[in-house]
């Protein structure tokens, strides 16, 4: 897994390099202090994923996210970030990011949402998972019924499972259909629903209650 570490402390850039360093499966392939360097280096090194910060110089987290997936939707954006203010969390998945977390998360659960992220599982740190919520919500939720008249039966039996952070595999298990059925249907529902990644799906299946 190779990773690219995004963030404007020197102190922070470094000891996130040490730990990832002793993870067998996980390669830092560049550190980088401020957006516009993150976006130019992902060009020349084709990370898996990249470990975001938000409040940079130059070019902040959401706009680098932006430009990167934009050009290269594959790669995953996971947020690290000690901001926790609505605005910047709602603008980062708005943009694409697969996850945010705040900078205090233990070690282990850094670790896991790394790994997890590149197999498509989702990661918003419990600390704003309300705030996205409520961001999107209007502030109430939204009846079911505005994703049933888009969805089929199996559509938002799947958009559940998203919703609860199941990956493909996981989902295809859960539902005894295959890895490749499942990536189709995932497919219709991002393009039903007018979003770009399942982590957007995710946040508006939890807005209409269907998690």
């Amino acid at each position: 897994m190779k990773v690219i570490i995004c963030d404007d402390q020197a102190i922070v850039r470094d000891g996130l390099a040490m730990m990832l360093k002793l993870e067998p499966d996980i390669e830092v392939t560049g550190v980088v202090e401020d957006g516009t360097a993150a976006v130019e280096l992902v060009g020349k090194k084709k990370p898996d994923l990249v470990l975001m910060d938000l409040k940079m110089p130059i070019m902040n987290g959401v706009e680098a996210t932006r430009q990167i997936k934009a050009k290269f939707p594959e790669i995953k954006v996971l947020v690290l970030t000690t901001y926790s203010d609505d605005e910047w969390v709602f603008d980062a998945i708005r943009v694409g990011a697969s996850g945010y977390l705040l900078k205090d998360t233990p070690r282990e659960e850094l670790i896991k949402a790394i790994k997890g992220t590149l197999t498509g599982k989702t990661y918003i740190d419990p600390a704003i998972a309300g705030k996205v919520l409520d961001k999107v919500s209007n502030p109430q939720t939204q009846p079911a019924t505005l994703l049933t008249d888009k969805l089929t039966g199996r559509e938002i039996e799947i958009l559940r499972l998203i919703a609860q952070g199941l990956n493909n595999a996981d989902i295809a298990a859960k539902l005894f259909l295959s890895e490749g059925t499942v990536r189709n249907h995932v497919s219709a529902i991002l393009n039903k629903m007018e979003v770009s990644d399942r982590t957007q799906a995710a946040v508006i299946a939890i807005q209409h209650g269907l998690k």
